[in-house]
């Protein structure tokens, strides 16, 4: 059974490092006793830019025709420059399924090689009747020449929840595996879904000595709880020296006076991450998945030289990240992919159990491979391959937000939407084709996805500051259910993090709120100048299925 979002939705219907002040306290309904919730996380304005592939393009290719490789994947970097990874389900790159297996991958993406190393039994045992559970990976890391790996029982069939875990080591590279056999070190479905923070090659970025690793209560969906969803991420940290020494854990307990605290005592943890939103609340396909929560198993990497940390989640549609300046925070919120409804293609899919590895990140900080899977059950399998039922990764960029000041003159023929750097956003895209700076007006995108959404949006954002009074929009098809905004849209300009209003607006011709706006019909809006390091017209979405389309759009200062 695999440990998707993506399966369910088919079934159903097709010491300290830097001090910080701790974000106010809330809620407490839900947290640990003696501890106080978050807010949820704010949005981030670290990036200006946020730019991810639409679907995986590279891999590790498996032994002989099964394509069955596996999925989740967490993976570290060790001290042999290789990378060692887990899977569930799947041959991994041998020829036989298990449900947990680890494998070393080899080189770099676009020339990677896949070795098995231990299988089942190997890596670790079933705490739970082995009718009703089975063993997934769901966090690794590499220390001292060593690796460790969270194992977790999952819920056969329902995977509903996760109620125990622990940690294995290796000491010869993943052929063989040690632990504690007769007890778990986490159970009670508390901290039972590990991961740990990638800090480089060796953990050779770790600032303190410590293992840092984060966790969750139960799984990403638990209806064994009477509040089922996870909504906080919590911290904990471990000399390197005794990861598998449940007594030597501490918990992070809060802030006090600008210092993180800790504990040992489980109970009195308090969340790092809270994130309580809810996603696709209303979607059009009955027995579709719906009403997603945000918090999900995925992975946290340290990008040293962006001085980052970089926590990725997902949703059955979206990728869900975070950032902080330390491991406890403070967390802020950055969706870089809405990647729509179903079906998905080989050249548009989303995926989950998302991470980072630290050996794919460029020397800059800025560009890097995001690894994150689906079941071929759930679409997605670039090249006529299943790809994304493996390791598979699509490059994304990160570009930090500085201070800039606009250099661009009065010039009417300067479409400001082709400048190196521009990077498209919009609510989501049908096709997962950003093509509406291209040049081209005789085309089509556009953001049908199944939801019943308010609101649309076709922008750009920008790595620097730009002058600029004068967006045209070319409209994509107008279709009999959508297509068209359906209340008068607005130009908004972004400045320090923020989307604005455009002042002065006037539209040319008048649009119309109906499919008589027309296909690859052009609107010029013109407003007052102003300067931003992004632009976007945003309205209501049009339509029995509330979407709005894109052949083109312009930019300029005039």
């Amino acid at each position: 059974m695999r440990t998707s979002r993506t399966l369910i939705t088919l079934a159903a219907g097709l010491a300290a490092v830097t001090a910080l002040t701790a974000p106010a306290a809330v809620r407490a309904d839900t947290e640990p006793a003696g501890a106080a919730a978050l807010a949820n996380a704010p949005e981030s304005t670290y990036f200006s830019t946020v730019a991810v592939d639409p679907g995986a393009t590279v891999g590790a290719p498996a032994v002989g025709d099964n394509k069955e490789h596996g999925d989740l994947w967490p993976s570290c970097w060790s001290n042999d420059d290789n990378l060692y990874t887990a899977y569930g389900d799947g041959v991994g790159f041998g020829t036989t399924w298990r449900d947990i297996g680890v494998a070393r991958i080899s080189g770099m993406p676009g020339n990677l090689t896949g070795t098995q190393r231990a299988v089942s039994d190997e890596v670790g045992r079933i705490w739970g009747d082995p009718q009703q559970y089975y063993r997934k990976p769901t966090g690794m890391v590499c220390v001292n020449g060593a690796l460790y790996l969270a194992v977790q029982d999952l819920k056969q069939g329902t995977l509903d929840h996760a109620p125990s875990a622990t940690i294995v080591k290796s000491t010869d590279k993943g052929a063989t595996w040690t632990s504690n056999k007769t007890e778990p070190m986490f159970s009670d479905h508390e901290f039972t879904t590990v991961m740990f923070l990638d800090y480089g090659k060796d953990n050779a970025n770790s600032p303190d000595g410590y293992v840092y690793a984060y966790g969750m209560d139960h799984n990403w969906r638990d209806t064994f709880d009477p509040d089922p969803d996870p909504t906080d991420l919590y911290l904990a940290r471990v000399p390197a020296t005794s990861i598998q020494d449940r007594a030597t854990w501490q918990f992070y307990a809060g802030d006090s006076g600008g210092t993180p605290t800790w504990t040992s005592n489980i109970d009195q943890r308090v969340a790092v991450l809270h994130d309580d939103r809810r996603i696709y609340q209303n979607v059009g396909t009955a027995g579709r998945v719906r009403d997603l929560s945000v918090i999900s198993q995925g992975g946290v990497v340290y990008n040293k030289p962006l001085g980052r940390y970089l926590y990725t989640s997902w949703t059955e549609y979206t990728y869900e990240f975070y950032e902080a300046p330390t491991p406890w925070g403070p967390w802020k919120h950055f969706t870089p992919k809405d990647f729509g409804g179903y079906p998905w293609t080989h050249a548009k899919h989303g995926g989950y159990a998302t991470t980072i590895p630290s050996k794919y990140i460029s020397a800059d900080g800025r560009s890097m491979w995001l690894q994150s899977n689906v079941c071929p059950c759930g679409g997605g399998y670039p090249a006529g391959d299943f790809w994304a039922y493996t390791f598979s990764l699509r490059k994304m960029s990160l570009t930090p937000s500085v201070p800039t000041t606009p250099g661009n003159g009065t010039d009417a023929s300067r479409n400001l939407a082709r400048e190196p750097g521009t990077t498209p956003i919009e609510r989501a895209t049908h096709f997962g084709t950003a093509i509406y700076n291209d040049g081209n007006k005789a085309q089509n995108e556009d953001d049908w996805n199944d939801e019943r959404k308010p609101v649309s949006w076709w922008g750009y954002t920008w790595p620097r500051t730009y002058h600029l009074n004068r967006v045209a929009y070319t409209t994509g098809t107008m279709f009999g259910d959508g297509g068209w905004f359906g209340s008068p849209p607005k130009v908004q300009v972004r400045r320090g993090g923020v989307w604005t209003d455009a002042t002065g607006l006037s539209v040319t011709p008048s649009y119309p709120t109906s499919s008589a706006a027309g296909t690859n019909r052009t609107y010029v809006f013109d407003f007052d100048t102003t300067s931003g390091d992004g632009v976007r017209v945003i309205g209501g979405s049009g339509g029995s299925q509330t979407f709005t389309s894109i052949a083109e759009l312009e930019a300029y200062h005039r």
